[in-house]
């Protein structure tokens, strides 16, 4: 499966990483995740296998944050994911690629996939994994989203193409994916962001992140068994 070969290619970097750091991760005080008795704002990690993705509710979003061209506008939830440009716009399998993608510098993208029904039910198999966050530690993760977006001279989001399924779009990144900054430590660099004790330089797999969130959210689908 694809999910295993990829898991396999970065094993042992992530022991490589695990053995030359060290100390736990911390969180900024009372943002991630917050106290039950505090308002908070929900995000989801749901789970793919080889990579996971972030989802927000469209109406948390600030009115001066585009993720999603004006077609979008209506739906509950975006989903947003990143990886490498070649390969993540390939449906199937391609070896070649994920090798170009672990071992060169490769420009990226963002996959945006827009939907209505609630997270458990448009992602049945999916392990997930909800995080409530602090407003000002959700308006930094979305920030830090929106500024991966590459624009155009009038500031407008580059659309490259239909997403992989549902109604979903990938628009161009300005940021590099390489071995050491991959899908995953991208969605832990966002957490972390937001304040959550995530270690990103760990997160090169899927499996490690969704661990490592654990420790912070809570659990709303473990992983399907194999």
């Amino acid at each position: 499966m694809m999910s295993d070969m990829i898991n396999r290619i970065l094993l042992l970097c992530t022991l490589t990483v695990t053995v030359l750091c060290s100390g736990c991760a911390t969180s900024i005080n009372g943002e991630c995740p917050v106290d039950a008795r505090e308002p908070a704002l929900t995000i989801y990690l749901v789970s793919h296998g080889w990579h996971v993705g972030v989802v927000v509710k469209r109406v948390d979003i600030p009115d001066d944050v585009r993720l999603v061209h004006k077609g979008f506008s209506s739906t509950d939830y975006l989903e947003i994911g990143w990886g490498d440009r070649d390969f993540y716009q390939t449906p199937s399998f391609h070896l070649g690629l994920a090798l170009k993608a672990l071992l060169l510098p490769n420009p990226s993208v963002l996959h945006i996939v827009a939907f209505n029904d609630s997270v458990a039910s448009y992602f049945p198999h999916s392990e997930i994994i909800m995080i409530r966050l602090s407003d000002a530690g959700f308006q930094r993760l979305i920030r830090y989203i929106a500024a991966s977006y590459d624009r155009d001279l009038a500031g407008n989001l580059v659309p490259l193409g239909v997403g992989l399924y549902g109604v979903s779009q990938f628009y161009r990144s300005q940021e590099t994916y390489h071995l050491f900054r991959t899908c995953n430590v991208w969605t832990a660099r966002v957490l972390y962001t937001a304040g959550c004790p995530v270690r990103p330089f760990l997160a090169i797999t899927g499996d490690n992140l969704m661990m490592q969130a654990q420790s912070f959210g809570t659990m709303l689908r473990d992983k399907p068994p194999e």
